[in-house]
């Protein structure tokens, strides 16, 4: 588990990159993708591929809830926040697997608690195993 100071700065990082306030959905006419490639490599995640490097460092894990904003988890997801927290961010998780873009907050939040309260090496091999095609064939992905 990590300690609130070590969240609190792991946070700052993840926020001050979003800078957008708190997000109702991603959607499929994103300004920042410029190009048919930014688009494909949104689509197929391999704009991800710089988190392994967080992985490798040991600041992320492969499987977990995906890093959220201050103002995501106070609107989203209030009390359940410390529980969230209380795993570090993954590349991946239930979220990725089970619909992605398509779901909601609410959605999202239940699949993460779910993931927190259920961490074991099966499930997360389940979804690492489930990632694969959803990277290759860009399933649920703007």
């Amino acid at each position: 588990m990590w300690s609130g100071e070590d969240l609190s700065s792991q946070f700052f990082s993840v926020e001050s990159l979003a800078g957008t306030g708190v997000l109702v959905s991603k959607s499929d006419g994103d300004s920042r993708v410029t190009s048919r490639f930014a688009a494909f490599c949104r689509r197929h995640s391999l704009d991800e591929l710089p988190q392994l490097w967080h992985v490798a460092k040991g600041e992320m894990s492969l499987v977990g809830p995906r890093p959220l904003t201050a103002p995501e988890l106070q609107c989203w997801y209030g009390p359940a926040a410390r529980e969230i927290l209380a795993l570090r961010p993954g590349l991946t998780g239930l979220w990725q697997v089970r619909g992605r873009s398509r779901l909601t907050y609410p959605q999202r939040k239940r699949l993460d608690i779910f993931l927190t309260r259920h961490a074991t090496a099966g499930l997360y091999f389940r979804i690492v195993l489930s990632t694969i095609p959803k990277v290759l064939f860009g399933d649920d992905a703007y």
